[in-house]
């Protein structure tokens, strides 16, 4: 059993796990002396079909990943369909708080060049279009649950090469930066981590928050890989091709947890991105399948120790058999439920 703190007034409402809440009338912390059942919390996972984007015969993105992780999850009894929520579009507004007014008229009207999808590497649809704003509000929500049940999970996500004015690398909105302007603007936190752990740097995030003090990114990534032009984040950790698992790991280590006191954040968005496994066909390090798991666990267990909340997206994954990716996407989950008593 859990707990969670007693109602000490009338005018107090039942808090989330994580969130620092007071009585209106007293303004004294709660009692914590109410027993919770366990099906308050829950490990709240943002899906839609839509995540799973017809694309053309041969094309290199791994698209069937998105059906393929929740069917393994629900086969393995990891989640049951409760725990799958499916996100509704995002407003405009919420868009617009990071993307610029021309490009988002222009990509929601169908109206990018050749050159910029190109850039992209999806064919523009209305239905890409419509993909894209449901995984920027899935990973608002999973923001939300974070902050009331300690950990969420956005199936897709992790757009991190997407620009305020364009997009690149299968990325059209970025949906961490949608996510952490969201709550920044609403008050619901007051300092942001961003843990990009994708084999390639979160170019468009970095720039993004630039000379930012609210949010502070922290991208480890091949030193040679794409993107080629690297922006600055806050800390940027370039990896040398050939990196091993081990290597990974002690670097990992030796940072986050200076970087949690550092920053002390609020909130941690995590880019749990699998191109860093040793089968990947573009990411040139050399991670099992258990090392990346590994990897999942230093961030959760650290968070989770720390008392901070933490929102996931899937980030890339291109091994050349798709079990490859789908299990070690999968190990994500069941370490965040398991650190997080979900």
């Amino acid at each position: 059993m859990l707990t969670y703190p007693a109602l000490c007034c009338q005018n107090q409402s039942a808090p989330g796990l994580f969130s620092k809440n007071y009585c209106k009338d007293t303004k004294q912390p709660p009692l914590y002396i109410v027993k919770l059942a366990v099906a308050f919390t829950m490990l709240k996972i943002a899906y839609h079909t839509l995540y799973a984007h017809p694309l053309p015969a041969g094309h290199r993105f791994p698209m069937e990943k998105y059906e393929l992780i929740p069917a393994q999850l629900l086969y393995e009894a990891i989640i049951t369909q409760d725990n799958l929520f499916a996100p509704e579009p995002l407003d405009e507004e919420t868009i617009l708080l990071t993307h610029d007014n021309d490009y988002w008229h222009r990509m929601k009207t169908l109206q990018l060049t050749d050159k910029e999808m190109r850039a992209i590497g999806f064919p523009l649809s209305a239905q890409l279009v419509e993909r894209e704003v449901r995984i920027c509000k899935g990973s608002i929500m999973c923001a939300e649950y974070a902050l009331q049940y300690g950990a969420s999970l956005n199936v897709a996500g992790g757009t991190h090469h997407a620009f305020a004015n364009k997009g690149e690398g299968f990325c059209l909105l970025n949906d961490f930066a949608v996510a952490a302007n969201y709550l920044l603007q609403r008050a619901l936190v007051k300092k942001i981590l961003i843990v990009d752990l994708d084999v390639h740097q979160g170019n468009g995030t970095a720039a993004l928050f630039t000379g930012r003090e609210d949010v502070f990114t922290f991208s480890m990534h091949g030193q040679h890989n794409y993107p080629f032009h690297k922006e600055q984040s806050h800390i940027d950790i370039g990896l040398k091709d050939g990196t091993t698992g081990s290597e990974y790991l002690s670097i990992l280590n030796d940072t986050l947890p200076k970087l949690i006191n550092t920053v002390k954040p609020d909130i941690v968005f995590y880019l749990s991105g699998v191109d860093v496994l040793a089968t990947d066909k573009f990411g040139k390090l050399q991670l099992s399948i258990d090392e990346c798991a590994e990897r999942d666990y230093v961030v959760y267990n650290l968070c989770k120790k720390h008392k901070i909340p933490v929102a996931t997206a899937m980030g890339g994954g291109y091994s050349p058999d798709v079990k490859h990716i789908v299990a070690a996407h999968c190990n994500t989950y069941r370490i965040a439920k398991d650190v997080y008593n979900l």
